[in-house]
């Protein structure tokens, strides 16, 4: 139960599921949308048992409708006959003027629409997914160099804090 005068809390509510770690390293996040996902029972019981991999998918628009592809739910352990397949595709729940600007988005030169993260919201399973454009080689290393200088400045502004402090 919350308390009067604490703040949201940290998550809002998520349970995380999984999550495509690589995806900000390898693409420049350009914009990013929340949409849930059509399940099957199986499907529901694997991932709350935490069990889904994001690392090969992508989404793709077809007759204006999102679909996500190439995401891994293994079979549930449990499940008979009615288990799912672990590849399929599946239907994103989306706006229509969200689907249609994502289309015209991700028509252009070198931008895809990726997913991020695969969580519980409220009881609903929901799909982070980015408009995003490929990274080249020299900017993924630019971006190392920018965090690693980061992290030192951090750390000498610390350093010096703890000398003043003493």
């Amino acid at each position: 139960m919350a308390t009067k005068g604490k703040g949201k809390d940290k998550n809002d509510g998520r349970k995380l599921v999984a999550q495509h770690k690589k995806a900000r390293h390898d693409y420049l996040i350009l914009d990013t949308y929340e949409c849930g996902v059509v399940l099957t029972g199986t499907e529901v019981k694997s991932l709350r048992q935490g069990r889904a991999s994001l690392v090969d998918g992508f989404v793709q628009i077809d007759d204006r409708e999102a679909w996500l592809h190439n995401v891994h739910i293994p079979e549930y352990a449990q499940g008979t006959w009615t288990n799912h397949s672990a590849r399929r595709k599946r239907k994103l729940l989306l706006h229509r003027d969200e689907i249609d600007k994502l289309e015209v988005k991700a028509q252009e030169s070198g931008h895809t629409i990726v997913p991020l993260s695969l969580y519980f919201k409220d009881g609903r399973a929901k799909v982070e997914i980015a408009l995003a454009k490929g990274k080249k080689e020299w900017d993924k290393r630019q971006t190392l160099r920018e965090k690693q200088d980061r992290r030192e400045t951090e750390r000498a502004i610390s350093a010096v804090r703890r000398r003043q402090r003493a």
